[in-house]
């Protein structure tokens, strides 16, 4: 995929504003696992709108509160005098410029609150967004994990009805001098001449290095594939004849012809 036609989709923003859907939310909780670059991308996207409200908001000074209600109080009990005697007398008229005074201080104190409030609530967002997140993220990694379990155990299954099956012809391959604790075992199909590989015990090889199997075929090494990492039996290349197979350790991708040095197992047909 194209990580950053993505990042610039606007998923992310969604994401982060709690407007994504379920299958975009499981989406980019995988995609931030599998790419650096949008784990990356979100984390700044997070951090752009915390900043963007911290920045929006008003801090006022500690006594800034207690000093407006202190200024307001004579004018809030002349209006409230004001309000009990309008039966008895004339309501008195309240100059503009103490009106326009009120309304800016109770302006002000709005907008204090307003400011508090909107750190809060993101802050709160913030919070339950995350826990939201982090329980997807669980339920996505539970369920891969589950696939990945039921995949295997199928892979299991699917090699043990082979390995008893009358047609497939079992080769043993002990280890060789110097390497007796190892061991393999080929099957090949007498029909469709299709090899598996059990490697039942082989070291685990060093970075850089794989196994490679070999058919020796008219006294002359034939490759018959990488042994890669599998569950069960691991499907090889077809081989129409052999006299014995041999496993070496390779550098990575293989190679076209075996190193005696590095052979591990061996085995004859029959």
């Amino acid at each position: 995929m194209n990580v950053q036609d993505y990042i610039k989709s606007g998923i992310i923003e969604s994401y982060v504003l709690g407007m994504a859907n379920s299958a975009e939310v499981a989406e980019l909780q995988q995609l931030c696992i599998q790419y650096p670059e949008i784990k990356q991308a979100l984390t700044e996207v997070e951090l752009a709108f915390e900043q963007h409200a911290l920045s929006n908001a008003i801090a006022p000074p500690p006594a800034l509160k207690q000093a407006i209600f202190n200024q307001l109080k004579p004018e809030f009990n002349q209006a409230i005098s004001s309000v009990n005697s309008a039966a008895a007398q004339e309501a008195p008229v309240v100059s503009i410029n103490r009106t326009a005074r009120f309304l800016a201080a109770a302006s002000v104190i709005l907008l204090v609150i307003s400011g508090g409030m909107n750190i809060y609530l993101y802050s709160k967002f913030k919070e339950t967004t995350k826990e939201y997140q982090a329980l997807v993220l669980e339920k996505n990694t539970l369920q891969a994990n589950n696939q990945i379990m039921q995949t295997k155990s199928l892979d299991m299954y699917n090699s043990m009805q082979m390995m008893t099956d009358p047609s497939m012809l079992k080769v043993s391959m002990p280890g060789v001098q110097g390497k007796e604790a190892n061991y393999a075992t080929v099957f090949w199909d007498t029909k469709s001449k299709d090899v598996y590989i059990l490697p039942n015990k082989l070291p685990q090889p060093s970075t850089g290095k794989q196994y490679q199997l070999w058919a020796i075929v008219d006294g002359k090494p034939v490759d018959a594939g990488i042994i890669s990492d599998c569950a069960g039996l691991c499907k090889m290349k077809n081989i129409p004849t052999a006299s014995m197979f041999a496993i070496t350790l390779e550098q990575m991708g293989g190679s076209e012809t075996p190193t005696l040095s590095e052979m591990y197992v061996a085995g004859k047909v029959g």
